[in-house]
């Protein structure tokens, strides 16, 4: 008789395909550990069937084409549109007929370090693909939807061999008089969209990241160009950079914003913790109902800071805005890091005021400011 050890080993192993039959050959072993190896096993491979039927499900349009006589389709997609700097990127890929490639979606559904995964997956598989950057200088120039529309055509004339129908998601691209057919989500409908979705999505993060090293001081690395809380910051801190478009961010300039000017404390305050010995790991930790503006380490301590900004004191103290009720959310949103993180040790609540009083700013840090209770 086989051990648990050998029949979990010999499923693990076994092609997902053949799992189904496979497993039969044990379902009538009564020992309990056996038995959590087959339901595993079977588990496996009805997660494997499902993702076997999305995928088909997602080759319909291509499908449509290749009856038609199409067959060579290529799907288009772009990435970047809504950025406040750097380019926009489309990538076009033509994958073989009926390719089947796990785990392909809207790229925006997909965590970083699978989108790598099937980026270097796509270009392997692919008859041929193609990639079109278009700088924010041109987006400058003729608008951002033109660009975009540049960024396609830049990337389909790369393909070798040229495609017999495309497939874009949303739009028609204007001056290609190959057939096409826009298609509204289409990076989560169409197995080729959603590839090219991939492609262009890597290409640009890894484009944005090298913009980090360049340009400090704008997160680019992290929002890879988007309006978040520390680019706007980084906006107003530091002025605009060489690769901002300038007909996106001129309003995200104003000082007198209200989000702005909490993006200037939340930079201040990231700025005197590190002076002050502390690691930053982590900026604006969401959950629904709750954030955390910064997560610190210093010594053996996770530290989670509420920033407080205010211009003048006509409505009190900045740490008199941490409120019960706003410790109680930041405690819940604490707990959900912790959990996420699998963390164990010291914690630490703080607040960081930052106070702009008669043209002078000033900075405040309180540690140990509220405790769970």
């Amino acid at each position: 008789m086989q051990s648990i050890k050998e029949i979990k080993e010999y499923l693990e192993q076994c092609p997902l395909e053949e799992l189904h039959q496979a497993v039969g050959a044990f379902e009538t072993d009564e020992r309990k550990g056996v038995q959590l190896v087959v339901a595993s096993a079977l588990k496996r491979r009805a997660a494997f069937e499902k993702e076997q039927l999305r995928l088909d499900a997602l080759l319909e349009y291509e499908r449509a084409c290749y009856a038609q006589g199409f067959d060579l389709v290529a799907g288009v997609d772009e990435v970047g549109r809504g950025s406040l700097a750097g380019p926009v990127v489309a990538a076009a890929v033509i994958l073989p007929k009926n390719c089947l490639i796990e785990g392909v979606d809207d790229s925006k559904k997909l965590s970083a370090k699978k989108r790598e995964s099937l980026y270097e997956e796509i270009l392997e598989k692919a008859v041929s693909y193609g990639i079109g950057v278009v700088s924010w200088e041109r987006i400058d120039e003729i608008n951002i939807l033109q660009a975009t529309y540049e960024a396609m055509r830049e990337a389909l004339t790369q393909l070798n061999p040229v495609p017999r129908f495309i497939l874009a998601d949303a739009v028609t691209i204007p001056e290609i008089f190959i057939p096409q057919k826009g298609i509204i989500k289409g990076d989560a409908k169409s197995l080729s969209i959603g590839a090219a979705s991939i492609v262009a999505k890597v290409y640009r993060d890894r484009l944005m990241e090298a913009y980090e090293a360049l340009y400090p001081g704008y997160g680019f690395a992290s929002n890879k160009g988007y309006g978040s809380t520390e680019h706007i910051a980084g906006i107003r801190v530091h002025g605009l950079c060489p690769i901002h478009r300038k007909s996106f961010v001129k309003n995200f300039a104003n000082p007198e914003d209200n989000q702005t000017k909490g993006a200037i404390g939340e930079e201040m305050a990231v700025k005197e913790m590190r002076r002050l010995g502390y690691e930053i790991l982590a900026r604006n930790y969401r959950i629904q109902g709750g954030e955390i503006d910064i997560i610190a380490k210093k010594d053996t301590y996770i530290i989670f800071t509420e920033v407080k900004y205010r211009a003048g004191r006509k409505k009190g103290e900045p740490c008199e805005a941490v409120n019960q009720r706003k410790q109680e959310h930041i405690i819940r949103t604490a707990k959900a890091y912790i959990a996420e993180y699998a963390l164990d040790g010291d914690f630490r609540f703080d607040v960081a005021e930052v106070l702009e009083e008669n043209g002078k700013t000033f900075f405040r840090y309180t540690e140990n400011a509220f405790w769970i209770a």
